[in-house]
């Protein structure tokens, strides 16, 4: 398992929500990933990693062996003021925590036949095709898939594609999304975080 920094898990246990990963169906590795936060260090979101740690695809031979799941959990907040009242911090929506995931994939993906300096080039067209995506929910490369959540099925927007999968709902005072491949999200099952030293934390 990959060792959490101190500064890693500092980030998660700031959070002002309560985090989500795989429930405990999942009996894997599990690791913290990254947080991030706002201009005024109020943590907006993370992700937790689940099974092995993911390589860029085609890059390594193994890759295409590898079964992964990544949660990313990011807090629902409305438009509102910074924290010295001299802008406006964006909303958060389901939206956000589907271009986070498919962003989260793509960072994990690599055409076997690109050459290596084409590929910023390459993720620049796949960032933006991932946040055109995550902006139309409910346009058709996208279909909604039924998972649990804390034992409550609970709807999510789901799609598919070369690289994996991405998915993205809304529970409480959160958005999940999440990325994978390698594991079926058809099987999964979501739940919160109780204990931060289960992620290495």
């Amino acid at each position: 398992m990959k060792t959490t920094s101190r500064v890693e898990a500092d980030g998660f246990l700031r959070a002002p929500f309560a985090w989500y990963g795989l429930d405990e169906a999942f009996t894997g590795p599990r690791r913290l990933m990254q947080v991030g936060t706002a201009a005024d260090g109020t943590v907006q979101h993370g992700s937790m990693g689940h099974g092995d740690e993911p390589s860029i695809k085609s890059e390594v031979g193994s890759a295409e062996k590898e079964r992964f799941a990544v949660v990313v959990t990011v807090a629902a907040n409305p438009v509102r003021r910074t924290g010295d009242g001299t802008g406006v911090l964006d909303a958060t929506t389901v939206s956000s925590a589907a271009w986070l995931a498919g962003s989260g994939l793509l960072a994990h993906t690599w055409p076997a036949s690109l050459d290596h300096a084409l590929r910023d080039h390459w993720l620049d067209q796949q960032t933006e095709t991932a946040f055109e995506l995550a902006d139309d929910l409910d346009g058709p490369a996208w279909t909604t898939l039924s998972l649990p959540v804390d034992g409550v099925p609970v709807p999510f927007h789901y799609r598919e594609s070369e690289f994996g999968w991405v998915l993205a709902g809304t529970t409480g005072e959160v958005h999940i999304g999440a990325y994978g491949r390698g594991m079926s999200a058809y099987g999964l099952g979501f739940s919160q975080v109780k204990d931060l030293s289960a992620y290495g934390a």
